[in-house]
């Protein structure tokens, strides 16, 4: 396992790269710091582009000696997008626990995320991911042990209905459909995170306009946000198979969350052994920059218990 150490000058930062991982799918990736440092994969979550992961947040971490990877998930960004229709009456059949067929799974994701790894040549990873994206690095570590160093599960849960619920009010800002264009996207995304945003910390409105102008630059698709929640939905609960990891885990989850509730945070860590628990008092639905320290810390300490 290479040793990770703090660079002696800035760290490097890639283009944006584009990764074959299967025969419809093409990740958009980008990288900090050297490649001979310990690799660590971020994972965003739901219909969110790598480049929620902040830039800033990505150079402390290849500071702190990591070799950093983020990635647009299928269906966001400059990935590949997927061709099915999910609509808002098949989410609503899947919500209330009805058969519906989902276009890709959780574990569908989770291969996205290993098949990078096998593009960049990486045994194993730390793996971080945030919300969704927490869903898909706890699958990573359940279905592909030995590829995970690491896991840092973020505002994220553990798949069972009874746990990280979403408060009911959100429901229909999620499913209502959105005008098209930029404007409104932006109007809309910006008055969102303004609401699931941090109450201890409130997003500057500035940055929250130019991260959601961003966002639809990028390539904002509304099909691939519906098919990503159909993935959520119909996840299992992974609950018995996380009691089953042997890896170090760190836990993180603000106690301000309306999007996905506390008791998602509290059950995952219950569930896996020796998982550290970080409760974050005043964090919402987000990661603000005065907790990137605070972020870089928890992730590199958890790090060093898998050396």
């Amino acid at each position: 396992m290479p040793e990770r150490r703090a660079p002696s000058e800035a760290p490097a930062v890639s283009e944006e790269l584009f990764a074959p991982v299967g025969a419809e799918v093409e990740l958009c990736y980008q990288t900090f710091g050297d490649p001979d440092g310990e690799p660590l994969l971020l994972v965003m979550g739901l219909g969110g582009p790598m480049t929620w992961w902040d830039t800033e947040l990505c150079r402390m971490l290849a500071t702190e000696g990591f070799y950093v990877v983020r990635y647009d998930n299928r269906d966001t960004g400059r990935s590949s997008r997927i061709r099915a229709r999910v609509t808002r009456g098949q989410l609503v059949r899947a919500f209330g626990g009805r058969k519906v067929k989902a276009p890709y799974t959780m574990s569908d994701l989770a291969g996205d995320a290993v098949a990078l790894m096998d593009h960049l040549g990486v045994d194993s990873a730390h793996v971080a991911g945030i919300s969704m994206g927490g869903m898909i690095a706890q699958t990573v570590a359940i279905e592909h042990p030995r590829r995970v160093r690491s896991l840092t599960s973020i505002m994220s849960t553990t798949g069972r209905r009874t746990v990280g619920w979403q408060d009911p009010r959100l429901i229909p800002s999620l499913i209502a459909p959105r005008k098209p264009g930029r404007e409104s996207y932006v109007e809309t995304s910006v008055a969102f995170w303004a609401v699931i945003g941090s109450p201890g910390w409130p997003a500057d409105p500035e940055r929250l306009t130019a991260r959601a102008g961003e966002t639809f630059d990028r390539g904002y698709s509304a099909s691939g946000m519906m098919r990503h929640m159909m993935a959520i939905l119909k996840q299992p609960d992974r609950t018995p198979r996380l009691r089953s990891l042997r890896v170090p885990a760190l836990v993180v989850h603000g106690t301000a969350d309306k999007m996905v509730h506390v008791s998602g945070g509290r059950s995952t860590a219950a569930a896996i052994p020796g998982a550290e628990l970080l409760l974050v008092e005043g964090m919402g639905h987000d990661l603000p920059p005065e907790l990137f320290e605070t972020f870089v810390e928890a992730i590199a300490r958890t790090a060093d218990r898998a050396s």
